[in-house]
């Protein structure tokens, strides 16, 4: 009896010794992967600096635990380490599918695919013809030499896109064409490897299979994304149906939903034996990804990936590819290696000059885009991976080609950098606006009318900026006419550039109105002024481009938009106005490549013939501070040139000396940095603005300290009836307190809060405004907006 008590405890003494050391494996490793994803982030914020993506310091961290566990501790790596990034790259690959729409396949080919396919073909015949002769599989074949080719000529689109958006070049056109270019080459090619693993057998060295076993694979494949093509579509509405946006998801629903899911691309792994990684690409690719369940899943595999298998997936890697067996003294390695990389990088790129002879495009901006189309990413070093195992390739040549795909991606902040210096060069090195415009230089400015309603106040206009006659002044008055199909029928284009020329009755005899009346203007008073007609001809929609384009290409400092409101016989306005021609003041204000101001008319046309011998026309300026403050107070320095214009300026300050509630809360609206820098500027150049024109008595000045925005709207409102034009700045100064709460009841945001208080139906004040937008660089990239265009 005693004999069996301690044969049980002795075993249950093992069990116990057995758990703790499993336990202790267990945490070890739990310890390890937190260690890998801590060392990932830290090296990532340090590659940062230098623009590399994330991938880069995931694979170097890999890279160099792998190769101490194996050289130093013989350290062995679990086996669910595999299980675990097989599915983990299942899931990728599904995503990937998910993201992508099959439907640009059967579409007329775009530049995009064009650039895509060019750059596809002239790598592929380059990989084929050449790496034959380098020996890269352990036993050649034609299976080999295709499946090589075919990935050499992929690109990771996934990872192109996120490099594009991260280095600020997404809006760019350029970054249209190459995340375009870089999905179609992706999709097209993943296409390809999946007929690929249908055909050709990984388990014996990429042989071909039997016919029957092809097409058992085949029908099994078609079955499969045919039940998922016509019931998935149904299947996810009804579960976006019962689960709107807003709501939890149900997890019921969630369950049903993964059960589909993974049902449908196991099918024909399962079946046939095909491959679990493309037959869930494939049925990504088929799934509904418009709505709320397509989005979830889209979310949530990608978070998954990104903190769980991606850090794991480096490591993974170089275990399997064995670094320390990577032959470093053999020339032919180090010659493999560039020779790949050379057949990557010269293939898209003679594919993508190719095209871009055909597309007109320059050739810098070609072979970047080549350079740019050879990022590989995790799908194809999974590729290389898998060759290694299977025994296809050596370790030394799977290292090869995963070197080279790491060298694919590390060159690309280099190439964007170039194509940042290149869009830098076709922009203009100086602001265009008011305030940075040399003195010596011609002032150009467009002036935009919808229609004879407007001419008076333009001719006003021109007659107030003239200032001096010796002073150039050069004024652009472009007609904004819609394209509509009765207008386009009469479009007719001449020889040469601007020769567009409308036949429709009704607006040629609006232009020439319009043309009669400037004319007549200018035979009496156009000394020193340069007018030229210009016109807008396009849909609503698209009309701020073409205005945009005509601002830039005739390098003009402002741009006048009229009001989107016509104003009535009774001096109103109508309620809603003109939605369309509203839409394009907002998007030029956007998008301009000057200032802007829109002109709310109250009749300024209406005023008598400024004269050249006395004052005969009172014109305020609003100055509260700001970029858009300190344009209008440029524009109000030449206004005040003219012998007819009385100019006074009343600059609005708050009163700090006033304790009370809305300043605190006006601070916490505020950096205190910005808000001094913005102040320093506001007095230095209303000092300079001071000592030139209001020290010599031409400009009269007033000053309101102010404690709130109530005291500021009584002072707007104060101003009926005393001036026949206020300019203001659009932005609002940068004392908020002043403007709290005048955004809460806005009729018009587009003119900021100043210009929308004075401009309402309901304002006392009967003068015209001037509300104008000082241009300033978009974007987060130095000198450059973020939509540059370069092509």
């Amino acid at each position: 009896m005693e004999a069996l008590t301690d044969k049980i405890n002795a075993q249950n003494k093992s069990c116990a010794i057995q758990m703790s050391l499993k336990a202790a494996k267990f945490s070890a490793i739990i310890l390890a992967f937190f260690g890998i994803v801590f060392a990932c982030n830290f090296l990532y914020t340090l590659l940062k600096l230098v623009h590399l993506p994330r991938i880069i310091s995931e694979l170097a961290v890999g890279m160099i635990i792998a190769n101490i566990s194996q050289s130093s501790l013989n350290f062995e790596m679990p086996s669910a380490v595999d299980s675990l990034v097989g599915f983990g790259m299942m899931l990728y690959m599904f995503v990937l599918g998910l993201e992508l729409d099959p439907n640009v396949l059967i579409k007329k080919p775009e530049r995009e695919a064009k650039v895509a396919y060019g750059g596809m073909i002239s790598t592929f015949i380059l990989a084929y013809i050449v790496t034959p002769y380098l020996h890269y599989s352990q036993v050649p074949s034609t299976g080999f030499n295709l499946a090589l080719s075919i990935t050499v000529s992929g690109t990771a689109s996934p990872l192109l896109s996120r490099i594009v958006t991260d280095l600020k070049i997404g809006k760019s056109d350029i970054g249209h064409l190459v995340s375009a270019a870089g999905i179609h080459t992706d999709m097209v090619s993943t296409l390809i490897i999946s007929v690929g693993f249908m055909i050709l057998d990984a388990d014996k060295s990429l042989s071909i299979r039997d016919s029957h076993r092809i097409l058992f694979t085949c029908c099994t494949l078609v079955i499969q994304t045919v039940f998922a093509a016509t019931v998935s579509p149904v299947f996810f509405a009804w579960v976006n149906h019962e689960n709107p946006e807003g709501k939890p998801v149900k997890g019921s629903h969630l369950v049903v939903t993964i059960g589909f899911v993974v049902v449908i691309c196991v099918s024909s792994a399962a079946i046939s034996g095909y491959s679990p990684m493309m037959s869930a690409y494939v049925t990504g690719l088929v799934l509904p990804r418009e709505g709320r369940l397509s989005k979830l899943m889209i979310n949530k595999i990608n978070h998954f990936l990104t903190k769980i298998i991606f850090p794991i997936y480096g490591l993974w890697v170089f275990w399997v590819a064995g670094f320390h067996e990577f032959q470093l003294g053999k020339l032919g390695t180090w010659g493999r290696l560039f020779l790949l990389m050379v057949i990557a990088m010269l293939g898209k790129v003679i594919g993508t000059i190719a095209s871009g002879v055909m597309l007109g495009f320059q050739l810098p901006e070609s072979v970047a885009i080549g350079l740019l189309l050879t990022v590989k990413g995790h799908f194809h070093m999974l590729l290389a991976t898998t060759a290694i195992q299977k025994e296809i390739i050596t370790a030394s040549t799977g290292l090869v080609m995963i070197l080279t795909s790491i060298l694919t991606i590390i060159h690309t902040p280099k190439v964007i950098e170039h194509i940042i210096k290149r869009a830098r060069k076709h922009t203009p090195r100086h602001r265009k606006t008011l305030q940075w415009l040399e003195p010596s230089t011609e002032l150009r400015i467009m002036i935009c009318i919808r229609g004879p309603q407007n001419v008076s106040s333009t001719i006003r206009l021109i007659e107030m900026s003239q200032g001096t006659p010796n002073l150039g002044l050069a004024i652009y008055v472009t007609d904004m006419i819609e394209l509509t199909e009765k207008v386009a029928a009469t479009a007719v284009n001449g020889e040469g550039m601007n020769t567009l020329t409308v036949m429709n009755k009704s607006v040629r005899q609006m232009r020439e109105q319009i043309t009669g009346e400037i004319e007549a203007y200018m035979a009496e008073n156009g000394e020193g002024v340069t007018i030229r007609r210009m016109m807008a001809l396009s849909m609503l929609t698209r009309m701020h481009q073409d205005i945009c384009v005509l601002a830039k290409d005739l390098m003009v400092s402002l741009i006048i938009l009229p009001f989107h409101k016509n104003r009535r016989e009774d001096g109103k306005f109508d309620g809603s106005g003109l939605s369309g021609f509203r839409n394009v003041n907002r998007k030029v204000l956007r998008h301009a490549p000057c200032s802007v101001g829109i002109l709310v008319d109250r009749g300024l046309g209406s005023t008598k013939r400024m004269s050249r011998s006395f004052e005969s026309l009172n014109i305020a300026v609003i100055f509260m501070g700001g970029k858009d403050d300190r344009e209008a107070l440029s524009y109000s320095s030449c206004v005040a040139q003219h012998p007819g214009v009385r100019l006074t300026v009343i600059r609005l300050l708050l009163d700090t000396n006033a304790n009370n509630s809305s300043t605190s809360a006006g601070k916490k609206w505020f950096k205190h940095t910005e808000q001094e820098e913005e102040m320093k500027l506001d007095d230095e150049y209303f000092t300079e603005f001071y000592d030139k024109h209001v020290a010599g008595g031409k400009v009269a000045y007033t000053e309101r300290h102010l404690i709130n925005s109530a005291a500021a709207l009584s002072t707007l409102q104060s101003l009926d009836k005393q001036y026949a034009l206020i300019i203001v700045g659009r932005g609002g100064g940068v004392n908020s307190t002043l403007t709290v709460g005048m955004s809460d009841w806005r009729e018009s945001p587009e003119l900021g809060p100043i210009g929308d208080i004075l401009s309402a139906s309901d304002s006392p004040v009967t003068a015209s405004i001037l509300i104008i937008q000082q241009h300033s660089i978009k974007g987060e990239i130095d000198g450059l907006d973020d939509d540059f265009s370069i092509m």
